[in-house]
C-alpha cells in the first residue's frame, strides 16, 4: 500500500522510494490503460508517460488517498488524449500473423501473449463505438470494479453522468453481443 511518508520521501528527491512508488502504481495504471486502449504498447506508454507527469507534480499530492484517484485521472486523461489522437491519424492495423509476431516478442510467454491479443480483441470490439467517456466510466466502473464516486472522481464528470455513461456504455455493448452471440 502506498502511504504519504513514501511520497513525502519521493518529494525530497529520493530515487529508490520512487522506483518503490513505480512498482506499486504500475501495475493498476497499466491495467486501466490497457483495457482502455486495447493495446500492449500504447497502454505502456501512457504507464511510461504517467510515471513522469507523477515526478514532476508529485509536490501536489497530500494525502495517500488521494494519490490513487491523481493517478487514476492522468491514466485516464492521457488515453482520452491517445484515443482523439487515433482519431485524428487512424493507423494501419496489421493483420493476425504480424500481431502474432509482435505479441510473442514482447510477453513473458506463447500463453500470455495470446491471452493479451484475445483480451484486447475483444476489449476493442466490444468497445469500439463508444464514446471516450463511456469507455472511460466501463472500463473503470466494471472492468477495474470501482463505485460511482471514485469513477466521478477519477473522470471529472457528475455522479449522475457517469451513471449515464454506464448505462448506455453497457447497453451498446450488450446489442453487439446481441449479434455475436
Amino acid at each position: 500500500m502506498i502511504d504519504i511518508e513514501l511520497i513525502q520521501e519521493c518529494r525530497g528527491g529520493n530515487l529508490s522510494n520512487f522506483r518503490k512508488l513505480i512498482e506499486l502504481t504500475a501495475p493498476f495504471a497499466y491495467s486501466v490503460a490497457f483495457r482502455m486502449l486495447g493495446n500492449e504498447d500504447q497502454a505502456k506508454d501512457v504507464v511510461q508517460e504517467t510515471m513522469i507527469t507523477i515526478w514532476q507534480k508529485l509536490t501536489r499530492i497530500k494525502s495517500a488517498e488521494v494519490y490513487k484517484t491523481w493517478i487514476y485521472r492522468i491514466v485516464v486523461n492521457k488515453c482520452y488524449d491517445l484515443m482523439r489522437k487515433r482519431k485524428r491519424n487512424p493507423e494501419i492495423v496489421a493483420d493476425d500473423h504480424s500481431w502474432e509476431l509482435i505479441a510473442n516478442k514482447i510477453s513473458d510467454g506463447p500463453s500470455m501473449a495470446l491471452e493479451n491479443i484475445e483480451t484486447a480483441q475483444i476489449i476493442s470490439t466490444l468497445t469500439e463505438k463508444l464514446s471516450s467517456r463511456q469507455k472511460a466510466v466501463f472500463v473503470l466502473s466494471d472492468l477495474e470494479g470501482m463505485s460511482n464516486d471514485e469513477v466521478s472522481a477519477i473522470t471529472g464528470i457528475s455522479k449522475s453522468a457517469v451513471k449515464a455513461n454506464l448505462y448506455l456504455a453497457r447497453k451498446n455493448i450488450s446489442e453487439k453481443l446481441g449479434k455475436y452471440l
